[in-house]
């Protein structure tokens, strides 16, 4: 295969957020910094990032420990990022489906008591998954890269990556973990054993270097890094 040079990144901000930035001072990250720069250059020295999408959904304000805000920040970062690169950042939306279900209660054993449940809410993310697989193979399909990077742990992209071996399209595939370095928590070898290669980890320094401007200009108002960020 010959050395890859358009690339397309593939993020699962879901997977992304709980995996490396929950409870971490790095969420006003520019994600066009972090991978350009620190993570697919090491990977693919003369590869260009073309486009990166970045697959989430809008949060619902009731599930949220800010409420409203929350979403209004939320809104805020992806407005940044789409201001500073508008023809290399797609933000793809999926949904949240909310339900009242019954559950078991939690027990410190493996015995699940059917009997002890109680009435909880379920916040479920909707379509985010099938989004990411149906762009990748289409993608892959259309040859409009050479090389698939895709941010995310995630089993259920496992058959998507194997009809793209399995039909033999010419693309190279990467994957990144997003998890720190150190974790006691293993990339999953369904994912990486379809890759091309795998980035286990980010670090804290890689984060910490591709971070928005604290304040973002636009033709209107500046948009500004959340003070709780």
């Amino acid at each position: 295969m010959s050395i890859p040079h358009r690339t397309i990144v593939y993020i699962d901000g879901y997977n992304f957020y709980y995996g490396r930035l929950k409870d971490t001072p790095y969420k006003w990250l520019d994600i066009v910094k972090l991978f350009e720069k620190c993570i697919v250059r090491e990977q693919l020295p003369h590869t260009e990032i073309i486009l990166i999408k970045f697959f989430t959904a809008n949060i619902k304000a009731k599930f949220s420990s800010h409420g409203e805000l929350g979403n209004q920040m939320q809104q805020r970062y992806h407005n940044a990022l789409t201001t500073l690169y508008p023809d290399k950042i797609k933000i793809i939306l999926g949904y949240h489906e909310t339900n009242a279900t019954h559950m078991p209660k939690w027990q410190d054993t493996e015995h699940v008591d059917k009997k002890d449940c109680h009435k909880v809410w379920r916040l479920i993310e909707k379509q985010t998954d099938v989004n990411i697989a149906l762009h990748l193979y289409r993608d892959a399909q259309q040859g409009v890269a050479d090389a698939q990077v895709i941010c995310s742990s995630d089993s259920d992209l496992e058959p998507a990556l194997r009809m793209i071996r399995d039909d033999g399209f010419p693309v190279e595939i990467g994957l990144v973990i997003p998890r720190e370095e150190g974790s006691s928590r293993p990339p999953n070898k369904k994912l990486s054993d379809l890759a091309s290669w795998t980035r286990s980890h980010i670090n804290n320094d890689e984060l910490a270097e591709s971070q928005l401007p604290d304040t973002v200009p636009t033709k209107r108002k500046a948009i500004k890094k959340p003070d709780y960020w």
